[in-house]
């Protein structure tokens, strides 16, 4: 019989096969690059490196009923934990002045609730759409990526993951195409943004309702135009691969039927003398997908069950913003939060089934305490769906993450906690917990408690 002692055993064997994996193409120039930070020196080339593993327990929750996308207790036929773990090498070289390229091969398995099912906010930041047991292999990024200098003062950029240290101007434009994640320029912010060290809840890693670009993976293909004006501004628009069909892995790399474009502004300010950023964007997408609306028609047309997966009869626009804030409180206390919005006429495309949401929290360093490199996250997320979704639902209709027969609606209510350890340098454990009140948007079930572990170690 399995037991909570062989999971943890079974995950520290993982761990330590991704630590194996990552640290190959780490090892051997780790300290150079170390060296080059330290001294502020311009960086030719930039090697770094990421392992991370969770793992995931629930409570079996009150479930009066269920259907084909809900969130199941292990008696209705759930597997009794969910994991995920990867590993990433960043590796970046300058080709000539102002001239970048990045490659990220990366690793990935794992198994998610429910086959990922029955919620609108996911527990896990680190899901993929599908089960990957085997690990599977893939280049998750493989961008170049130009910077022009127009003036104003130096700035000095320090060495991280895709990012090779160097003196660049105050005033300059980016230009990135390749493949890379719409997330790693967009909605960005300081203290919730990484479900690998910061929320693990999809609704609160990202604003919930921007349906952005990307694969089944999370990844996505395309064009990005960023400028930096000063410190205080910085403008960006992207057009981005949507998938060929909804959720799916294949990209449509034409940019010309299928795609997401956004557009952000962030300004940068200070309160206080404690620094802060408001966000704002605006994203667009196209692409080959259903309405709630058709699928409601074929339903009464027919005398059927209403079906997004056999309406998908043309074309179709979504649109949506998110306001994205976060502020300094003071030198060891900052605050977010979220605001986003998309129309809900259409089927999701890429992201998760959320039509609004508004997400906040506060994340507080240890020096408080004696450890000052140590995290506790305190945060929370409303989601909520369109009246369209909310009707296909209700007649018994599903998507590809939630359907539970029938809907009491309700708005899907999440709380997350989080304390992160660092142990050493680079790696740290943390405990999370979360609550999740209306799971699926369905007043009849749950809540659902979710208590998670993870290990985290970065070069």
């Amino acid at each position: 019989m399995s037991s909570p002692f062989s999971f943890l055993l079974k995950g520290i064997t993982h761990f330590i096969t991704g630590l194996f994996l990552a640290c190959l193409s780490l090892c051997a120039l780790g300290q150079s690059s170390d060296i080059n930070q330290e001294s502020a020196e311009p960086e030719q080339w930039s090697i770094h490196g990421q392992v991370t593993y969770i793992n995931q327990f629930k409570n079996n929750f009150d479930s009066p009923y269920y259907g084909p996308k809900s969130l199941l207790n292990k008696s209705e036929g759930d597997i009794a934990k969910s994991y995920t773990l990867s590993a990433t090498a960043f590796l970046g070289a300058r080709l000539w002045n102002g001239g970048e390229v990045y490659f990220n091969p990366e690793m990935f398995e794992g198994i998610p609730f429910s086959n990922l099912s029955g919620l609108g906010g996911f527990s896990n930041g680190e899901l993929q759409k599908g089960t990957a047991i085997p690990p599977i292999y893939y280049m998750a990024r493989m961008y170049l990526r130009q910077t022009f200098n127009f003036g104003g003062e130096q700035e000095y950029i320090a060495g991280a993951p895709n990012q090779i240290a160097g003196n660049v101007d105050q005033r300059r434009l980016a230009i990135t195409y390749g493949t890379f994640s719409a997330l790693d320029f967009f909605d960005a912010n300081t203290y919730s943004h990484d479900s690998r060290t910061q929320f693990l809840n999809w609704s609160l890693m990202a604003s919930g309702a921007y349906d952005y670009a990307a694969s089944s993976r999370g990844y996505t293909y395309g064009l990005l135009t960023e400028y930096y004006h000063d410190t205080q501004w910085v403008f960006r628009f992207a057009r981005l691969a949507m998938p060929k069909s909804p959720n799916e892995l294949d990209l449509d790399y034409g940019l010309t039927q299928q795609y997401g474009d956004q557009a952000e502004i962030t300004h940068a300010h200070a309160i206080d003398s404690q620094p802060g950023k408001i966000r704002f964007l605006l994203f667009r997408n196209r692409g080959l997908m259903s309405t709630y609306t058709d699928a409601i028609n074929f339903g009464i047309s027919t005398n059927t069950t209403p079906d997004i997966f056999n309406t998908r009869y043309a074309y179709q626009t979504k649109w949506g913003y998110a306001i994205n804030g976060e502020q300094a409180i003071t030198e060891h206390i900052g605050a977010f939060a979220r605001w986003s919005w998309n129309d809900g006429q259409t089927e999701t495309q890429a992201f998760t089934d959320i039509s609004n949401s508004l997400s906040g929290g506060f994340s507080i360093k240890g020096a408080y305490w004696g450890r000052p490199q140590d995290t506790v996250g305190i945060g929370g997320a409303i989601n909520g769906i369109s009246a369209q979704q909310i009707g296909y639902l209700q007649q018994g209709g599903i998507t590809m993450f939630i359907g539970d027969g029938k809907l009491n609606y309700k708005k899907e209510q999440i709380f997350e906690t989080f304390y992160n350890w660092s142990l050493y340098q680079g790696f740290s454990l943390s405990a999370h917990y979360q609550r999740i009140e209306n799971p699926g948007y369905n007043a009849d079930r749950g809540p659902v408690h979710f208590y998670g572990i993870r290990a985290h170690i970065e070069k």
